[in-house]
């Protein structure tokens, strides 16, 4: 054991840092530089925060064999009393830009590592593409459902709208032909490595979709998700009518809903992470502990808490603390 002696005024002034604010900023990208740091940290910097500690979350990687999806996370620990969090956000962001990277950027609480709910979007979220438009296609009609859809999705066009009017597009179109879109619309990269570690870690899981629920359902079949809502198509004569069974799912009714699940859970907003890529997705991340916007259109990402744009979905855990090393403990346990 080594001992450094250390004088009175440097004691003091440990013990005053102790009860100052506290934040976490996550550096993610498909390889981090140390000019990309630098960067970073002369941002945290110049808010006069001290930077307690830097810890790489992601796995080591052979510079020999670079994996076309890898990852690479680093996670800065810094301490103080930030000038202006808004302007420090926004330097983050422009920064993440133009170093085609993504910064997330928390307070330390004790919610952090107590998140206990993901509720996220489906299309283009956890699927790579809107079942509403693939089906369009099926029916001739996809190039007028893809504008609507763009309309809607940057927030240019109210989505009941827009959903009321992409669905009647689809009347007439074989039921025997919507079935045929279950296995061939991939998954977004990581999607199945996150929901098998939320799983194995306790946590809920939920798919609030302006989608289908017939898609949502062998999601969750397939992933295990625990709650699933989303729109039911209505089926006549066995071919699609035209109509929506039920309400339809917008933004204000995905956070009615995450609140539903909330409650049921017996857990509070602060504890659940909301991921979505759409301005539907908004009102919901707005209300949770943490909003992801997930490879997001300018004015989701511009609007939410937190924006991941260059990595794949099980990226996320490292915002929760997540390190690749405790995975790969816990599956050689399990093995």
């Amino acid at each position: 054991m080594r001992l450094t002696r250390i004088t009175t005024a440097d004691l003091d002034h440990w013990i005053t840092t102790q009860s100052k604010d506290r934040f976490i900023i996550t550096v993610l990208g498909r390889s981090i530089s140390a000019k990309q740091l630098s960067i970073v940290s002369a941002i945290i910097a110049a808010q006069s925060l001290n930077l307690d500690r830097i810890e790489r979350l992601s796995a080591r990687m052979s510079l020999a064999a670079h994996t076309p999806n890898s990852n690479a996370c680093v996670e800065l620990r810094a301490s103080g009393i930030v000038r202006s969090e808004s302007q420090m956000r926004e330097e983050l962001m422009v920064a993440a830009h133009d170093l085609s990277i993504d910064v997330a950027f928390q307070r330390e609480s004790i919610f952090r590592r107590n998140r206990r709910l993901f509720a996220f979007d489906m299309d283009s979220t956890l699927i790579q593409a809107e079942v509403i438009d693939e089906l369009a296609r099926m029916a001739g009609v996809g190039d007028q459902a893809v504008k609507i859809t763009e309309a809607a999705m940057s927030g240019e066009l109210d989505f009941k709208e827009s959903f009321t009017r992409r669905v009647g597009l689809l009347r007439g179109l074989p039921e025997h032909r919507i079935l045929e879109l279950l296995d061939t619309i991939p998954l977004v990269e990581g999607a199945d490595r996150l929901i098998g570690t939320l799983k194995l870690l306790g946590y809920k899981t939920a798919i609030l979709s302006g989608g289908f629920t017939f898609y949502a359902r062998h999601l969750q079949s397939r992933l295990g998700i625990d709650y699933v809502y989303a729109n039911e198509l209505d089926i006549v004569d066995g071919a699609v009518s035209g109509q929506i069974k039920t309400e339809i799912v917008d933004g204000a009714k995905k956070a009615e809903l995450l609140r539903q699940i909330a409650r049921q859970e017996n857990i509070s907003l602060e504890q659940v992470v909301a991921v979505g890529d759409g301005a539907n997705d908004l009102p919901m991340l707005g209300i949770a502990g943490m909003g992801i916007a997930f490879r997001a259109k300018p004015l989701v990402r511009q609007s939410a808490g937190h924006a991941v744009s260059f990595l794949g979905l099980d990226s996320l855990l490292y915002l929760i603390g997540v390190r690749d090393r405790d995975l790969d403990a816990a599956s050689n346990q399990q093995a």
